[in-house]
C-alpha cells in the first residue's frame, strides 16, 4: 500500500514538471517554450506630427518557420536613444488572447506615444528593442516617429498593445 502512495506522488510530481516544461519561458506571457521563427516589420505609423500629438505605431508579426507559432500576452518594448533606455508600458485594461500562426500567417500589435518637445522630458529615441513572447531575444529596429513624451524620467508616455490576429 506504501508504495502505491509513493507511485502515485512520484507520477503526480513527474506530470506537474512535465506540464511546467511546456509552459512560459517568461511566466505571465504562455508562450510555447520552443522560439519561433518571426519576421518582425516595424510601422508605417501614424505619426504624431506635434509635440503632445498620439500617434500609433503598428508591429507586423509573420510567422516565418514551419511549424506553428503560439503567442500569448504583450511583447516587450523598449525604447532607446543614445546610452539612455526607456521600458514601454502594456496597455492598460487590455486583455491578451491566445493566438496561434501557422506558416506565413501575420500578428500585430501597437506601440501608441505622445510625441515629446525636445526638452527634458522627452526621450531621444532611435531605435526600438522589441521582443516577442516565444521567438527568442530582443531585436533593435530604428525608430523614425520623432522624440516620445517622458511621464517621468524613466517613464516613456507609451503603451504596447498585446499580440492580436492581424486585421482584428
Amino acid at each position: 500500500m506504501r508504495t502505491i502512495r509513493v507511485s502515485l506522488a512520484v507520477t503526480a510530481l513527474a506530470a506537474a514538471l512535465t506540464l511546467t516544461a511546456c509552459d512560459s519561458k517568461s511566466g505571465d506571457d504562455g508562450a510555447k517554450a520552443a522560439d519561433c521563427a518571426v519576421a518582425v516589420k516595424v510601422g508605417p505609423g501614424n505619426a504624431a506630427t506635434s509635440a503632445g500629438d498620439t500617434g500609433n505605431v503598428p508591429v507586423t508579426v509573420t510567422n516565418r518557420g514551419s511549424d506553428k507559432c503560439t503567442f500569448h500576452g504583450f511583447p516587450g518594448v523598449e525604447m532607446t536613444g543614445g546610452s539612455s533606455s526607456w521600458s514601454v508600458a502594456k496597455e492598460q485594461d487590455a486583455k491578451p488572447a491566445k493566438v496561434t500562426l501557422q506558416k506565413g500567417e501575420a500578428a500585430t500589435f501597437t506601440i501608441t506615444y505622445v510625441r515629446g518637445d525636445g526638452g527634458s522630458l522627452s526621450a531621444p529615441t532611435r531605435t526600438v528593442k522589441i521582443s516577442i513572447p516565444g521567438a527568442g531575444d530582443a531585436k533593435a529596429y530604428p525608430w523614425s516617429y520623432g522624440e516620445v513624451a517622458l511621464k517621468t524620467p524613466d517613464t516613456p508616455d507609451a503603451s504596447v498593445s498585446p499580440i492580436q490576429v492581424a486585421g482584428d
